[in-house]
């Protein structure tokens, strides 16, 4: 019994050997599936011109801008306009009290008034006595005496006729009228005040044939030159106007350290004002420099990047770039480094991209 048993393990242990055998050996090796390239867009980078400019704060500034101050003393009896008012030339925009030079101006023509009597008087007298000088009834002497009082009487007369147009002349400047058509600025007086021929009634400014007025550092002096093209901005960066430079300072402005230059604007009252601060880009050159659209363009920690699709061996694969970019020129920044013409940059799917991802490049 014993011996059956024995030969029946032997045979089962026989027949797992194989098995057994076969479970030593090293198991067969799978590869694994590679990845499967991403169709994505590209672009070829090319050079476009890309002005190389720099960016300025710059006042608007009429070429007929008035400061308002009275040629005579006295209160203020009336303010005919408003801040930000449309006025024509000759309008009325303050008076002040004429009561005692309108008593002057009364006192003066009544002296006129007197001389002329004077005047009238003596011209009949010396035509009277030039008719009994020849009739030989009067002296020459007594003729000469008439003459002589006519013509004191006649430049007495005219001395006061002088002197009360100057009175009236002095009258009308109790109305401080609008030297030409403009906007009046801030009026900082009230009625009732006391003014004089140093106090500040009002501003004038004539909206048009405006200027910018741009102080360019004095580091930048020797490139400033008539005819550069200026770019004037809004505060959102948005284009209001391209003009140039049309003057330049011959001297250094000590506060600002800086070269002034101006610009004519012929934009309209509604988009730019006297006073009013924009943005001037100067315009130093254009140059041809590689744009890539702004969509292509991912930032990490600071540092702009694109991918690239790179040829190896007939297969394309992204490459992650690190770029500098310099200016937006419409849709587009301008690449100061990082890249030349001709290199494919992907501009589709960048989110989904990793350095070395196998793609297809579509365009």
């Amino acid at each position: 019994m014993k011996i059956q048993q024995i030969l029946s393990i032997s045979a089962v242990s026989i027949a797992l050997a194989p098995g057994l055998a076969g479970c030593g050996k090293p198991a067969a090796q799978t590869t694994a599936p590679q990845m499967q390239a991403m169709p994505v867009q590209t672009i070829a980078v090319n050079a476009s011109p890309v002005p190389q400019s720099d960016e300025y704060v710059a006042t608007i500034k009429s070429r007929r801008s008035a400061t308002m101050n009275p040629q005579v003393d006295g209160y203020i009896t009336a303010i005919l306009v408003h801040s930000g008012d449309h006025v024509r030339q000759g309008q009325t925009l303050i008076s002040i009290d004429p009561i005692k030079q309108q008593a002057t101006v009364d006192s003066q023509r009544a002296t006129e008034q007197q001389k002329l009597a004077v005047y009238e008087y003596n011209q009949t007298e010396v035509e009277r006595q030039r008719k009994l000088f020849a009739a030989g009834v009067t002296s020459r002497d007594t003729l000469d005496q008439a003459e002589q009082a006519y013509k004191n009487s006649k430049a007495d007369y005219e001395s006061s006729v002088a002197s009360r147009a100057t009175q009236e002349r002095q009258l009308s400047y109790y109305k401080v009228s609008a030297p030409f058509d403009g906007i009046v600025g801030d009026v900082p007086v009230h009625v009732g005040d006391n003014v004089s021929s140093t106090t500040i009634l009002t501003t004038l400014d004539e909206n048009r044939d405006l200027e910018a007025y741009i102080y360019i550092p004095t580091e930048r002096a020797g490139d400033i030159r008539n005819g550069l093209s200026v770019e004037i901005l809004d505060n959102n960066e948005k284009p209001i106007e391209k003009t140039s430079i049309a003057f330049i300072s011959p001297q250094v402005d000590n506060g600002l350290q800086g070269v002034l230059v101006k610009a004519p604007v012929h934009s309209t009252q509604a988009m730019l004002r006297t006073a009013q601060l924009v943005k001037a880009r100067v315009i130093w050159s254009t140059k041809p420099t590689p744009v890539v659209p702004v969509l292509a363009v991912t930032r990490l920690g600071g540092q702009a990047f694109v991918y690239v699709a790179q040829d190896q061996n007939g297969k394309y694969f992204a490459r992650q770039r690190a770029i500098t970019v310099g200016d937006t020129i419409g849709n587009n920044y301008a690449v100061l480094d990082g890249l030349k013409s001709g290199d494919k940059v992907i501009v589709s799917g960048t989110q989904f991209l990793v350095d070395g991802a196998p793609v297809q490049p579509m365009g």
